[in-house]
């Protein structure tokens, strides 16, 4: 589950950067391609199960839960379109190295050698990619042989 949610995430960003549509734009068609699977999820799953909230606060809580998922995913199209794509992956590290970060230090979970030994790969990995860009940046790039400058 974990690759295919990392492959699909990847596969819609490079989508959204090589979309020739402005990020705003492009938001309201992914929400009208999603909105009748929305409905009708609404419509027919409401006779099982309640889909709304089961108090009138949890039902504000989940409506409103949309434009906190409908930002982030704007403000994904804008530096998308602004950003190389490397960098972009190298900034989606944040997200997960936070989420763990809440999760241990807040919520007390298990943090064991296997967590540490996997995130010290993990960074080590993204720290040498980042490096190496950096060290190409400031090494200019050689000359063809007979062109000085």
């Amino acid at each position: 589950m974990s690759l295919a949610l990392a492959g699909s995430f990847s596969l819609y960003g490079l989508v959204r950067k090589l979309a020739p549509v402005e990020s705003l734009s492009g938001l309201a068609v992914e929400t009208a391609l999603a909105a009748p699977v929305a409905l009708g999820v609404l419509l027919l799953g409401g006779w099982e199960q309640p889909v709304w909230g089961s108090t009138s606060r949890d039902t504000l809580l989940l409506m409103f839960s949309g434009v906190a998922t409908a930002l982030p995913l704007l403000w994904f199209a804008q530096a998308a379109r602004r950003l190389r794509y490397s960098t972009l992956g190298i900034i989606q590290y944040v997200s997960p190295t936070l989420q763990l970060a809440l999760a241990v230090l807040v919520y007390g979970e298990a943090f064991t050698s296997r967590h540490a030994v996997t995130f010290a790969c993990l960074w080590t990995a993204v720290a040498l990619y980042a490096f190496d860009g950096l060290w190409a940046a400031r090494v200019p790039a050689p000359t063809p042989a007979g062109q000085g400058t």
